[in-house]
């Protein structure tokens, strides 16, 4: 008798995955984390290898400048979902894939896939988790930073996985 194989897709907040790797943290002045860039080609490999990932959604902001981007990403193997973006009050531009996540997670993909790998820390994505959960379809939860992580995710500890500790297999290596 042969082990059933199961399906598995990554759904990933491109921006709470690039801030979460890159910025600093600071607590009472001192520096807490030192940020850095984590390369997305390695980053799609580490999720095949490590979560047996078919699918890596990649929800985006689109900002027309970054085309090259975007075609870098997807020959990485992300399938890119483009969410507009709009400028705050500072002339920067925001693109928040929440709704958009959750949507192709819990409705659009969700009869497509056997298993699930949310990456983000953010706590919006509390619902969708306890979904997943209650489905037995949460495989992980992949957060980038632990001292930025959402208290909101607690209940989740048996699915999570700090991308901090995987960072000297995905850092981008520094171009000379």
């Amino acid at each position: 008798m042969s082990k059933k194989r199961f399906t598995t897709y990554a759904f990933i907040d491109s921006q709470n995955l690039n801030l979460g790797t890159k910025k600093d943290i600071y607590k009472n002045g001192k520096r807490i984390y030192k940020g850095w860039q984590l390369d997305f080609k390695k980053f799609r490999r580490y999720l095949s290898d490590k979560f047996r990932v078919e699918k890596a959604f990649l929800f985006i902001g689109y900002i027309k400048q970054y085309r090259s981007l975007y075609r870098s990403l997807r020959s990485y193997g992300y399938e890119l979902v483009f969410k507009p973006t709009v400028t705050d009050s500072d002339g920067k531009p925001k693109g928040n894939v929440d709704a958009e996540l959750v949507l192709h997670a819990a409705a659009i993909e969700y009869g497509n896939f056997d298993q699930a790998v949310i990456v983000a820390g953010d706590g919006d994505y509390r619902c969708l988790c306890e979904f997943l959960v209650t489905n037995n379809k949460l495989r992980a939860l992949v957060i980038p930073n632990s001292l930025s992580e959402s208290v909101l995710l607690k209940d989740f500890q048996r699915f999570k996985f700090f991308i901090q500790y995987e960072k000297d297999k995905l850092i981008m290596e520094t171009q000379g």
